[in-house]
């Protein structure tokens, strides 16, 4: 798959087409061929390709979290940063497949300088937190040092990738 990263060429149309499907990915094609001004087999043709080379993972409903709050509960948001204590490749890798592999871990990044890892982190309440910290964290011996910060409030969340053109 990476071949076809070195010798992919995006266009205006392309784009516009992944500027457009970032901010609304439930247009029907007729109307995200009316969006970018294509017709709707160009558009469907040059989608299909955008996903075919990866450079559309996939397509998600994103749910507001105010608004679910009265039948789920707010839960809790956490920003927690981990220190390794031992930082080979082997064991940087053996960190990051643990921990994505865990629903409560919403995004992992590997970071420098300071911590090897912040991760942001989604539990229901704060005794599945310290579940999740026994698992991840408490139970490796490589973890040296882990420092959480719980959010209290969401001003801006926008997981869109700003694009060139």
């Amino acid at each position: 798959m990476e071949e076809i990263y070195k010798s992919f060429d995006l266009d205006a149309i392309d784009l516009k087409l992944l500027d457009a499907m970032q901010t609304d990915a439930s247009l029907s094609n007729q109307a995200l061929a009316e969006r970018v001004h294509v017709s709707p087999p160009t558009c469907l043709r040059r989608v299909k390709r955008l996903h075919d080379a990866g450079l559309i993972e996939r397509q998600i409903a994103l749910l507001n979290p105010d608004k679910l709050a009265a039948v789920t509960g707010h839960g809790l948001t956490a920003i927690v940063e981990i220190t390794l204590d031992r930082q080979g490749a082997e064991q940087l890798e053996a960190f990051e497949t643990r921990v994505a592999a865990d629903e409560a871990v919403q995004q992992c990044y590997r970071v420098s300088p300071g911590p090897d890892f912040v991760l942001v982190v989604h539990v229901a309440d704060m005794p599945r937190y310290l579940a999740l910290a026994q698992r991840l964290f408490t139970s490796d011996a490589n973890v040296r040092n882990v420092k959480a910060f719980f959010a209290t409030k969401r001003t801006k969340f926008w997981p869109k990738v700003l694009l060139a053109g």
